[in-house]
């Protein structure tokens, strides 16, 4: 096993550790543990790293700190001298993440660490409540609201564009030219978690499962066309997937919203979701 900065590189031997740990926050640990469920801990099948900050034995059960490092850098549990490890360990290459994203504690604390070094961020999201909901939606799910299938992508991807570019104020097609966007919508819809309503061959409702692990499937990119807005499509709508999760999937249903979303709150807690915790994000 690999030790830098006090920082450990986990490996496939550190397995069932790891899941015991992502067990005792199924909901805050969704991302990470629906890679790991999948992947192991070998980096290159993973797409990252799993870091532990704990000088006793991974096969202990115990971890003092957790943090996923890859396309977004996740850090799932630690204290201050905890978090600083894990910057050490960060700061020793180039940051290639996009965002640093989890339960708010630990992710403003690791972005204290290394905003010294990285610089100024693009945006730091300070409160996000993470909501939860394990039961039948409160709201009647939208009937009309179905999977997207594999040749709806180019009458989809205009409006998860639109979402993405509200939600998080980059138009996700630069650089690229959305080649990468669009091969990650594509496997969204290809596996079955990229749902729509439909009307005339227009997207006027989207909404998406992200990460999908054995307990809960957070749902993300919920959007609804501007000229349909205060319908009620997006309530009946995010029912409608929650409903698929919790009933169909056998999962808890979360997402997290920015508080100051006010309206999306209303709607949420309308549904019936209840908070369990609270992300922070900061974009890079």
């Amino acid at each position: 096993m690999l030790r830098l900065a006090g920082a450990r590189l986990l490996d496939d031997r550190d397995y069932p550790a790891v899941r015991a740990a992502l067990a005792a926050d199924p909901v805050g640990s969704c991302m990470v543990a629906a890679r790991v469920e999948v992947a192991g801990l070998d980096p290159w099948r993973l797409g990252g790293e799993l870091w532990a900050a704990d000088g006793r034995s991974p096969r202990s059960g115990r971890f003092s700190g957790l943090c996923f490092s890859g396309p977004n850098l996740i850090p799932l549990r630690g204290n201050g001298t905890v978090l600083r490890s894990f910057a050490d360990r960060a700061l020793r290459r180039q940051r290639t993440c996009s965002s640093i994203v989890g339960p708010a504690e630990q992710v403003l604390g690791l972005w204290d660490e290394l905003t010294g070094e990285w610089g100024a961020a693009r945006e730091v999201r300070q409160d996000q409540p993470l909501l939860a909901l394990d039961g039948v939606p409160a709201v009647p799910p939208d009937p009309a609201v179905r999977p997207v299938r594999p040749h709806e992508l180019e009458r989809y991807l205009p409006a998860a564009v639109s979402m993405f570019i509200e939600e998080v104020g980059v138009d996700p097609r630069a650089g690229d030219g959305g080649v990468s966007y669009r091969a990650r919508v594509s496997e969204l819809i290809s596996s079955g978690r990229a749902f729509a309503r439909f009307e005339a061959g227009e997207v006027v409702f989207k909404a998406e499962i992200g990460a999908l692990s054995s307990s809960v499937g957070q749902i993300q990119g919920v959007w609804v066309h501007p000229d349909r807005r205060g319908e009620g499509l997006g309530a009946a709508g995010t029912a409608a997937v929650v409903d698929r999760l919790v009933r169909g999937m056998g999962r808890t249903a979360s997402l997290y919203v920015n508080s100051y979303n006010t309206p999306a709150l209303a709607v949420y807690r309308r549904i019936g979701f209840r908070q369990v915790g609270r992300y922070a994000t900061v974009l890079f």
